[in-house]
């Protein structure tokens, strides 16, 4: 890790230098194989391959695919899909419902309104214009009447 003394020198080691061997290659004999299916699966699985090595691992379960047949020709979220555009429509054409239904009953209230008004206006004319009768007064009873010359003589 840290540099040595340059005074100092290092001391001879001796090193063990290991050369690899080659391995042969195996000798490829077209043998068979034929598989056989335990009767139980252990819970580690070991191969004997053809040249004699054996390989040693987890079972693993084959994956089971979904059967073509068991799906719908339509997907779920599709279907959603259109349900919900449904009710977006459905609650458009209630609003639209809605919207003309107040528009209605606001013009029935403004005619009534109206109506209301021209029938208290047209009692309280009646009420101004009327004859001055019902005010209390004298009331005169002509009996005989005699017009002589556009004049009226009691």
């Amino acid at each position: 890790m840290y540099p040595e003394h340059p005074a100092h020198t290092p001391a001879v080691r001796a090193v063990d230098v290991h050369h690899p061997t080659p391995i042969t290659p195996a000798v490829i004999t077209p043998t068979p194989i034929v598989p056989v299916q335990p009767d139980a699966l252990p819970s580690v699985a070991s191969i004997v391959l053809p040249d004699g090595r054996v390989v040693t691992g987890y079972a693993i379960n084959p994956v089971q695919h979904e059967p073509v047949a068991g799906k719908p020709p339509v997907s779920r979220a599709a279907v959603n899909v259109a349900l919900g555009g449904v009710g977006f429509l459905a609650v458009c054409g209630g609003l639209l419902l809605l919207t003309t239904f107040i528009a209605a009953l606001t013009a029935l209230i403004t005619q009534l309104i109206i109506l209301a008004a021209v029938i208290f206006g047209g009692w309280i004319a009646v009420q101004i214009f009327s004859t001055s009768s019902r005010k209390g007064g004298t009331t005169v009873n002509i009996r005989k009447a005699v017009f002589k010359r556009n004049h009226f003589h009691s």
